[in-house]
């Protein structure tokens, strides 16, 4: 079976830093794109960033971006998202989710559930002022 287990998420205060981790299993790792994506309260599912499989070529949302680092370890088939100078707006479930084509399309961009492949579950990051 298909698995992304998310998780590394909490309560921070703004400026304050987390790092999410996503695990996965079940697929090939190494041949698919994965992203981070997030969905605040009462707003849709937003693609925040993305890493390539082919280079590791990375997007990232103009919301995020100077402020949160993607990357990955093929190695352990997992995915990261550094995020540092945290702010109130960045409250949200964070998911991660993997496609073999879709990674800048899926950026900066409300996506759906059918527009990657798989889905993990997600995790809470609270930024408090």
């Amino acid at each position: 079976d298909v698995q992304l287990r998310a998780s590394g998420g909490g309560l921070v205060q703004a400026g304050g830093s987390l790092r999410l981790s996503c695990a996965a299993s079940g697929f090939s790792f190494d041949d698919y794109a994965i992203g981070w994506f997030r969905q605040a309260p009462g707003k849709g599912r937003e693609g925040i960033s993305c890493i390539r499989s082919s280079d590791g070529g990375t997007y990232y949302a103009d919301s995020v971006k100077g402020r949160f680092t993607i990357s990955r370890d093929n190695a352990k088939n997992t995915l990261y998202l550094q995020m540092n100078s945290l702010k109130p707006d960045d409250t949200a479930v964070y998911y991660c989710a993997a496609d073999q084509w879709r990674c800048a399309q899926a950026v900066g961009v409300e996506v759906r559930p059918g527009d990657m492949d798989y889905w993990g579950e997600g995790t809470l990051v609270t930024v408090s002022s």
